[in-house]
């Protein structure tokens, strides 16, 4: 039995990653992909219980990555969370797919409400003093990634006061890159792994 209940989220073609740059890892031209995904004719809703199983289609997933002085926001996965494959696991990511009732299919508006509308439902976070549009990530590599892949968003926060609004989110916290890249580097699902690698690479230069 699906947990689903009738989801319809935005899918793209794969042939329409393809056509942008297929990839495993991240890239750091998030606008390219969004630009060729949102034009008409390209995304379109799909039961999500068929998505799951369909790597012919990828699920856009807005995810947003928060950040304070240098400190990044994570949190580990309760088993309250429907998607069981990350149970355990850690994250940077908040947000998650975009549903009809953000809006029609070739719009950047439909995307950005509805990774604002996912942001709202599972923090309460202080006003954002910066944010930029940060990467695309993918992993083809697992169950999961094989059918998302990622837009990232970075925000940079005016304070630490976060709290979650549901209960899937444990141990919500800030740590900084050196924490993230050592004990916890480990226990982070690949995603995650993936955005600190990249700010890890920031850093350095």
């Amino acid at each position: 039995m699906s947990t689903h209940e009738g989801e319809q989220v935005l899918v793209v073609p794969r042939e329409a990653f393809n056509a942008v740059g297929a990839f495993n890892g991240v890239r750091r031209n998030p606008q390219d992909y969004l630009e060729a995904f949102l034009k008409p004719g390209v995304a379109r809703y799909m039961d999500r219980a068929l998505a799951e199983k369909s790597p012919q289609f990828k699920q856009l997933i807005g995810y947003a990555i928060f950040c304070h002085r240098g400190r990044i926001l994570a949190y580990s996965r309760t088993a309250k969370g429907t998607e069981t494959r990350l149970h355990d696991k850690w994250s940077l990511g908040i947000g998650g797919h975009i549903n009809p009732i953000d809006g029609l299919t070739d719009s950047i508006h439909t995307y950005l409400t509805g990774m604002e509308r996912e942001i709202r439902e599972e923090i309460s976070i202080p006003a954002a003093v910066g944010q930029e549009l940060y990467a695309v990530i993918n992993d083809d590599t697992d169950e999961v990634g094989s059918v998302h892949l990622g837009i990232v968003h970075r925000f940079e926060l005016e304070s630490e006061e976060v709290a979650p609004n549901e209960k899937k989110l444990d141990n919500l916290g800030f740590h900084s890159l050196e924490e993230l890249v050592g004990d916890l580097y480990p226990k982070l699902e690949s995603w995650s792994a993936i955005c600190v690698d990249a700010l890890r690479a920031d850093a350095a230069k």
